[in-house]
């Protein structure tokens, strides 16, 4: 008995249908990197309207949904999007998606939503009579000295308290949490609960999560943007620079199913305005 080593040419061929093959298992899903515990985006019971959204485009494109899971802090992007599984050619996932439109670590499809800040209010606390976010600006000092305001580090809403003179009624707060079982929206309703604050400033979708949880206990206000302080952003899905087919085929699918994806996001009580003309990274 003796063995004949494969020729060169053999050995390229057979390399070359094995890369076929692990690329073709990969193109028949659909590889999505998200957070396990952030509501209302995504969870592992997907359960999140990016969750839902993920699901219909996967059935459309008759592609097996899957998840790469990873807590959304700073290094999102590069331990997910942008990494290789171990030993392989292959990355981790392939669409993150929510990110802001134009956002510089990913690029950036049509942006799929329009959403803003609001004020969030606890009813029956002495501010039911609150009708826009600037009527606190003129409350009486002795009831403004009450007012016990949500305010995040780096926050457009931590911003307008101190354009608003109302900085020392604010009530710190982390945006991210390095909590493994809360979330911001999650803590922020827990403290609206606990009366540790009477309002937020709080990011449209996060806003929708907690009234969601209690629809009768808030009254929501809109942040409105001036030349000086913006409050609504555009939304979109994020791939690897370079990845132009994945890109086209997502705005593809973005625009064939707007009406969609619009009914998704109005069942988790997420404030919709109208997509602006140019608000995605070309």
């Amino acid at each position: 008995m003796f063995s004949v080593l494969p020729s060169k040419k053999t050995l390229l061929s057979a390399l070359l249908l094995s890369a076929l093959s692990f690329n073709s298992v990969a193109a028949e899903k659909f590889r999505v990197c998200a957070d396990p515990l952030n509501p209302p985006y995504s969870s592992k019971q997907q359960d999140g309207y990016e969750n839902k959204i993920a699901s219909l485009f996967a059935k459309q494109l008759g592609q097996e949904l899957e998840y790469y899971w990873f807590p959304q802090r700073i290094g999102f992007v590069r331990n997910t999007l942008k990494a290789k599984l171990d030993n392989s050619d292959l990355y981790k996932c392939d669409v993150i998606m929510g990110v802001p439109a134009g956002f510089d670590f990913t690029a950036t499809t049509d942006s799929y939503y329009h959403s803003s800040y609001v004020l969030l209010i606890a009813k029956n606390r002495g501010w039911d009579d609150i009708t826009i976010p600037e009527q606190l600006r003129s409350l009486p000092l002795d009831k403004q000295a009450k007012l016990k305001i949500a305010m995040f580090d780096r926050g457009p809403g931590t911003a307008w308290l101190q354009h608003s003179g109302l900085l020392e009624q604010g009530v710190p707060y982390q945006t991210m949490t390095g909590d493994h079982e809360n979330n911001t929206s999650m803590m922020i309703a827990k403290e609206l609960q606990a009366g540790n604050i009477d309002m937020v400033i709080l990011w449209g979708p996060m806003a929708g999560h907690i009234i969601s949880q209690s629809p009768n206990d808030y009254k929501v206000l809109p942040m409105k943007s001036s030349l000086n302080m913006k409050f609504d952003y555009s939304m979109a899905m994020g791939v690897r620079y370079g990845d132009n087919t994945r890109k086209a085929q997502l705005n593809k699918l973005i625009k064939t199913n707007k009406d969609k994806i619009d009914a998704i996001l109005n069942s988790y009580h997420v404030p919709l305005l109208e997509i602006p003309v140019k608000s995605h990274k070309d």
